[in-house]
């Protein structure tokens, strides 16, 4: 993990409300539905400024920590907030302090062992601590990169 410095952008996407334990149960997940739909071809297409072809995951309004509910946007980096099309919601996600976990490798394994990394750096007291304000994944070709607010 390294400590760097995030840019403000702006995502357009789809957005759920859930919890890690509920995406632990199959029966409650939400995520695998989330990125499928953000996931199907054209499913940003009327959607104009686009900044590039990677997809972005915004977490943010966190309950308290890791425990509690957030909301997880997918979708995609725009230069202005356009019209929106139905279903779809802007969010800004601010310039921050952050540290930098590369997910490389098998995914979604490698995403995976990143987002543990980040749990045991929480759980354990870490410094930088979480500021479980807004973090951001970023989906490249190359992998996927966590932007994790302290």
């Amino acid at each position: 993990m390294d400590i760097a410095d995030r840019a403000e952008l702006t995502v357009v996407g789809f957005a759920i409300r859930t919890t890690n334990a509920d995406e632990m149960d199959p029966a409650r997940a939400k995520l695998p539905t989330l990125w499928q739909r953000a996931g199907a071809p054209g499913a940003f297409a009327h959607v104009p400024g686009r900044v590039d072809e990677n997809l972005y995951a915004v977490l943010t309004d966190y309950e308290s920590d890791h425990n509690g509910a957030y909301t997880e946007i997918v979708g995609i980096a725009v230069r202005t907030v356009p019209r929106l099309p139905e279903g779809m919601v802007a969010v800004r996600v601010p310039a921050a302090q952050v540290l930098k976990v590369q997910a490389r490798g098998q995914l979604p394994q490698a995403l995976a062992e990143a987002w543990q990394q980040v749990r045991k750096h929480t759980e354990s007291g870490g410094t930088p601590s979480r500021a479980f304000t807004t973090d951001l994944e970023v989906h490249h070709p190359e992998g996927v990169d966590l932007y994790i607010a302290v």
